[in-house]
């Protein structure tokens, strides 16, 4: 049986409708690392009139939280050897960042298979009975793992992994197609917000049309590298592949 949108959950996320969210993530090794970047990244996102952050680890989701008054999306990006589940992969990781105040947490919610030998997707029920408050953001790949998501407790759902797991590293761009489906097959059970290979306004645009309740931005907004790598990658003749990067850093 589906879940509908608990109150506490249409509390936070309603006023979202029809809003940019702006994930606000630096790693370490990026060139334009500094201890404070998220948070100017978070404050110019408030000033644009952002309804929401999406923000990676304890630190720099408490850093957030005490610089804007925006809800957060955490996750924590952890890596293991022999496998691609890298966003919250654990309990652990799960505990931590709602410790740190996280408002929303987002979680790998493909088929693939964690460093501990189980489905991604098996943590979401475990997540839902060991925090029942915390609003639960279901990072899928594809439409049967986002119906999954949805039918174990998910209250939001987004296609973030596509392109990013190993059916679909080949992509390229946004498969607007199976996103309209998400809306018309999960719109009325959870919140379907898209993210993921968006570049422009229109983008985003084309995404509330096709029934996204909010839109999440990351790379075309807060990683300047990167956006710089797709026009260098263009005026070279496509030698080499910005997505890389992309891929590499995400």
């Amino acid at each position: 049986m589906f879940h509908s949108p608990r109150p506490n959950v249409r509390d936070l996320v309603d006023p979202m409708a029809g809003g940019l969210i702006v994930s606000c993530q630096v790693q370490h090794d990026d060139p334009i690392y500094t201890p404070d970047m998220v948070v100017k990244m978070a404050e110019a996102a408030a000033w644009a009139g952002a309804v929401g952050i999406r923000a990676n680890s304890p630190e720099q989701i408490r850093a957030i939280k005490e610089a804007v008054d925006l809800p957060v999306i955490g996750l924590w990006k952890v890596w293991h050897p022999d496998t691609d589940v890298f966003i919250t992969p654990t309990m652990a990781e799960v505990d931590a960042i709602v410790e740190a105040g996280a408002d929303i947490v987002a979680l790998d919610c493909t088929f693939q298979t964690t460093h501990e030998g189980t489905s991604a997707a098996d943590l979401l029920p475990r997540v839902r009975e060991r925090h029942p408050e915390t609003p639960v953001f279901a990072d899928v790949s594809n439409a049967e793992e986002a119906r999954l998501a949805v039918v174990n407790g998910a209250d939001i759902v987004a296609p973030t992994l596509y392109g990013y797991t190993a059916e679909t590293a080949h992509i390229e761009g946004a498969d607007y197609r199976m996103f309209a489906g998400f809306c018309r097959d999960l719109g009325d059970k959870a919140y379907v917000m898209m993210e993921g290979h968006l570049y422009t306004p229109e983008d985003a645009m084309k995404c509330v049309f096709l029934g996204a309740h909010a839109v999440v931005v990351g790379s075309a907004i807060t990683r300047p590298h990167l956006t710089a790598k797709r026009f260098v990658d263009l005026l070279d003749g496509y030698r080499d592949n910005w997505r890389d990067a992309e891929r590499a850093s995400h």
